[in-house]
């Protein structure tokens, strides 16, 4: 049976929070510094040595294949430290942020600055409504919303060039040309109509810092390509093609996962902009726990438990599989959290697949379309308003 217009049961069983929260210890809460550090450092270290096997052997040989794997994999999986960063205090982390922007952030045109509205997606009355830049109802439109926001993945790497290289110079010349690019054009998001609130100065001055960074970079990196074409320093006539190639590769991976990290049920539209409730929230987020060895490659450091990360999003991700399954003991059999699992991310796309297909206006003017072979059967009292 369809997905579609078919709102949250009246009957649905409650889910506690606090009987959640309970099952952890501190020790599930605090981030490892020598985790993330090693981690970081292994990761960006094969990304470099991935793409220098590309230079260096012929295109399409075995090892130029496994360069070209190795770039994507693990400059994918150092690039969504961003998403720790979001929710990470620095205080926990002293320095990782630092060098992140430099190994990372800066280099890939995507400092963190540009990743601060996350947090918006974590509030239970901002999501999926229109403050949250990172939720579209693509269950309930048409396919080809889903197959233009994997398209766009083949020009952000240009988009990104043109955000930092041509518009940050732009800002510095005018109030309003500032404003309107921090508004439309700074922030990682999906959702093309989401418009960012200013920031204070205090985070103008950051934000300021880091767009000169991604500046500076572009135009050192560049000179040093440009300089290879003409005989100045080592020449690399190729190094443009594989650069974009990665990008997109990692850009076009990210955009498959996110599609597979909610449900995307909820239309704001047809409810009027009014926030779901926290367990319609939990229930249209998805875990993936089978198969590590897979989904650790397209939903790295920590984003296979999406729900669970949703639920806790300052639980380090280092510590998701232990507490995933704490909850998985733990929680009652009829708990909705045992609803956000997940066979494997084929199922989710192809359940997204046929919603869409089968896609047409909502009847209802609020509530969470949910799998009618997975919607509970009593009604959520004690967490719906814990926010």
């Amino acid at each position: 049976m369809s997905d579609q217009n078919h709102a949250t049961a009246p009957d649905a069983p409650a889910f506690s929070m606090r009987q959640a929260r309970s099952l952890l210890t501190d020790d599930d809460l605090r981030p490892r510094p020598a985790i993330y550090w090693a981690d970081l450092i292994a990761s960006w270290a094969g990304m470099i040595a991935g793409f220098q096997a590309m230079r260096l052997t012929p295109l399409g040989s075995p090892l130029w294949v496994i360069g070209f794997a190795a770039a994507v994999i693990l400059g994918y999986r150092a690039a969504l430290f961003i998403h720790e960063l979001a929710h990470q205090p620095e205080r926990e982390l002293r320095g990782f942020r630092a060098a992140w922007n430099a190994l990372v952030g800066v280099p890939f045109m995507i400092p963190t600055f540009v990743y601060q509205t996350h947090l918006d997606h974590h509030r239970r009355r901002h999501y999926g409504t229109s403050h949250d830049g990172e939720y579209l109802p693509f269950g309930s439109r048409p396919v080809w919303h889903a197959i233009g926001y994997l398209a766009q993945s083949f020009v952000i790497p240009i988009l990104a060039i043109v955000r930092f290289g041509v518009l940050t110079p732009l800002t510095w010349f005018g109030g309003p040309v500032r404003d309107w690019v921090h508004r439309h054009a700074s922030s990682m998001i999906i959702d093309p109509k989401y418009v960012r609130p200013l920031p204070s100065d205090r985070q103008r001055r950051l934000i300021r810092s880091q767009e000169v960074s991604c500046f500076v970079f572009l135009l050192v990196a560049g000179a040093l390509v440009v300089g290879g074409w003409f005989g100045v320093g080592p020449a690399d006539p190729y190094v443009l093609v594989r650069l974009y190639a990665v990008s997109v590769s990692v850009i076009l991976i990210n955009a498959v996962r996110t599609l597979g990290a909610h449900r995307y049920v909820y239309d704001r539209r047809a409810a009027g902009d009014q926030p779901m409730t926290f367990t319609e929230q939990l229930l249209d987020s998805i875990n993936f726990p089978h198969r590590p060895w897979l989904t650790t490659l397209w939903a790295p450091v920590g984003l296979r438990y999406h729900a669970l990360h949703h639920l806790f999003p300052s639980l380090p991700y280092h510590a998701m599989d232990r507490v995933h399954h704490k909850l998985m003991r733990g929680l009652p059999e009829d708990s909705p959290y045992r609803q956000t699992v997940s066979p494997g991310l084929g199922h989710t796309l192809l359940d997204l697949w046929r919603r869409t297909r089968e896609a047409r206006p909502a009847q209802e003017p609020s509530g969470i379309a949910l799998p009618q072979s997975d919607r509970p059967t009593r009604r959520d009292r004690d967490v719906a308003g814990a926010a």
